[in-house]
């Protein structure tokens, strides 16, 4: 794309994250069915269950499911280029995607149930949020002008990997018929993406806020100077023309080539 002009895919966008909505949706119910709402799972300690009871069954297929959504969030990335929003492949972009993919295989290879799906439970919910907004901005400037809670998704993801991390962590300190390895797996992955988040929260939001203050008031110090400048100027005008009255009643007369003397000897004695 370096020499081409960025793609308009406004059609594309709408239709692209509304599509993630309704499937994050979907996956959030499938997993919460496959034992976190039905009262199967516990969320002090979940082993995995290879049985083929339908609720066993069923979590597995949203595991898998779960698996492949990561890799139509690739198509995130592909847009960005294809517009040329290359700011917004960031740091955290760029990790999340790459490694997502590759982790969640793990879980659905060798675990796919149990204990870590609560990380896929909060997740597929906070995709819902997040593919929302998105949905809403590429609606366009109309609507883009309402939504001034950005910052706060970004917050609410990170929450998210507070309690993910807080969940998967629990299983090192009990005796819990669930992985170990996965319990750092998971937790280690939650505090790479919290800290990666509260990165970009500081980058994005807290150091443009800051530099957009010291923008204004530099701009303000600026401003009241030339008007302080000038005011000094204009008063010492003021002054030397009060002070030499004669210049300045000269200056209307001779300036225009007039020779006024008897009106000026005038003018000084009513000054």
């Amino acid at each position: 794309m370096e020499n081409r002009k960025p793609f308009q895919l406004k059609n594309t966008m709408i239709a692209y994250n509304m599509f993630q909505v309704i499937f994050s949706a979907w996956l959030f119910y499938q997993i919460g069915m496959g034992g976190w709402f039905t009262g199967e799972y516990s969320f002090r300690c979940q082993p995995v269950d290879y049985s083929n009871k339908p609720s066993t069954v069923r979590m597995l297929h949203a595991s898998w499911w779960y698996f492949f959504s990561k890799f139509t969030e690739f198509f995130d990335t592909i847009f960005f280029v294809l517009r040329k929003k290359n700011d917004h492949i960031s740091t955290l972009h760029v990790i999340h995607h790459g490694i997502m993919p590759m982790s969640v295989w793990f879980g659905v290879k060798y675990c796919p149930g149990g204990h870590s799906t609560f990380f896929g439970l909060l997740n597929t919910f906070v995709h819902i949020v997040m593919y929302f907004y998105y949905f809403l901005t590429a609606l366009g400037p109309q609507v883009q002008k309402y939504l001034w809670w950005k910052k706060y998704l970004t917050s609410f993801q990170m929450v998210q990997f507070v309690a993910i991390m807080l969940h998967a962590f629990q299983l090192l300190f009990i005796d819990c018929n669930y992985p170990r390895v996965f319990a750092w797996w998971i937790g280690s992955h939650a505090v790479l993406f919290f800290f990666l988040f509260k990165d970009f929260y500081q980058k994005s939001y807290k150091n443009a806020r800051n530099a957009s203050r010291a923008k204004r008031e530099k701009i303000e110090s600026s401003q009241a100077l030339h008007q302080n400048g000038l005011s000094k100027q204009n008063g010492a005008v003021n002054g030397v023309l009060k002070a030499n009255g004669v210049v300045k009643v000269a200056s209307d007369y001779y300036v225009n080539g007039v020779d006024g003397s008897t009106e000026l000897h005038q003018r000084l004695k009513q000054q």
